[in-house]
């Protein structure tokens, strides 16, 4: 029989190892591996994602450890990253929601042409729309920690663009389902990339020119490649939807201190600030461009207009496509331009 000495020396102990585990878990380290596709000196990883990743941990008094991995160094291709986020290859993913065609077909509402005003208010509609109509939907399978846009999209090509149908039989990379709509609409060959593809698409005449931001060209040296760009008046041409997305089971499985801290990091206040970086980016990638003596062409508004005028049938077309998948395409048309006219200052 114990003796009840020996038993309460048990006892204690017991408690003591209790009271050790509970401190082991209240002090829970985690690392987190951030997989997207750009080099780690391109102003999307080294002002937006470092950027929240080093908040994150500095907030988690270092038990989140995240560990990043630009170009794909976890393998795999751009395309494949929501997918790796979901199969947890990675914990959190930053990628184009465009790059997979047709799978988040509500986010096109903001890529349809002349749409976005600036990329704050444009983010800043697109996370209230993604709360109310994609958060539970589209996006279920994963945990979305930020929805943004980039600055205006525009053209870079090898010869002057101003009119629609300087396109005409230009091969053009587009970044989107709804971009390569718009690429035909002006006689121009759709070609779909990932824009690390892009240097060297340009270099082998793979393609005669790219839509992307200027905050990007700069890192893909777009400028030393081909000297004509063109910019348009008023609302973007263009823009690209992006997400940083979390393998859903990595962030419910976090002690809930921890799922605070990347909550606090998270959602409206960060889709706006990502967005705005990026554009805030556009004017010295621009100036490296004057600064070699490119060609920028600005286009009046009445230029525009032609533009606006060939671009029009998309808008048709993108409804009645969204009516086949059970979409009320005409409503998020209209609430997406509620919510951007609402917040562009």
């Amino acid at each position: 029989m114990i003796s009840r000495k020996t038993f309460l020396n048990m006892a204690a102990a017991a408690a003591v190892a209790i009271g050790c585990g509970a401190t082991a878990v209240a002090a829970q380290e985690v690392t987190l591996r951030m997989h997207q596709f750009l080099p780690p000196q391109a102003n999307v990883p080294k002002l937006v994602l470092d950027v929240w990743a080093d908040k994150v941990e500095a907030a988690s008094e270092g038990r989140i450890k995240i560990e990043r991995y630009p170009s794909m160094q976890l393998g795999g291709r751009p395309p494949e990253l929501m997918d790796q986020a979901i199969d947890g290859v990675a914990d959190i993913v930053w990628t184009v929601v465009g790059y997979t065609p047709g799978r988040y077909p509500s986010t096109e509402v903001f890529e349809l042409p002349f749409m976005m005003t600036n990329a704050r208010a444009t983010s800043r509609a697109y996370w209230e729309m993604f709360e109310k109509h994609m958060k539970d939907g589209e996006f279920k399978d994963v945990h979305i920690l930020g929805t943004w846009v980039h600055g205006p999209g525009l053209i870079h090509a090898n010869k002057e663009v101003r009119l629609p149908e300087d396109l005409e039989g230009m091969k053009i990379r587009g970044g989107s389902r709804l971009v390569n709509e718009l690429l035909s609409k002006m006689g121009a060959t759709p070609v779909g990339m990932p824009v690390p593809a892009v240097p060297e698409g340009l270099s082998k005449g793979v393609i005669d020119g790219t839509t992307i931001p200027w905050e990007v060209t700069a890192s893909l040296k777009v400028p030393e490649l081909v000297s004509n760009h063109t910019e348009f008046n008023g609302n973007a041409l263009y823009v690209l939807t992006f997400v940083l997305a979390m393998n859903k089971d990595r962030y419910e499985g976090l002690p809930a201190d921890l799922q605070k801290v990347i909550d606090d990091n998270s959602g409206l206040e960060f889709s706006v600030f990502a967005g705005g970086t990026q554009a805030d980016s556009d004017g010295p990638a621009r100036k490296l461009a004057a600064d070699r003596g490119n060609n920028i062409v600005t286009l009046s508004a009445a230029e525009t207009d032609a533009w606006k005028t060939a671009a029009a049938p998309i808008y048709a077309e993108w409804v009645a496509d969204m009516k086949t998948k059970g979409i009320d395409g005409q409503a998020l048309i209209d609430e997406a331009r509620m919510l951007i006219d609402k917040y562009t200052e």
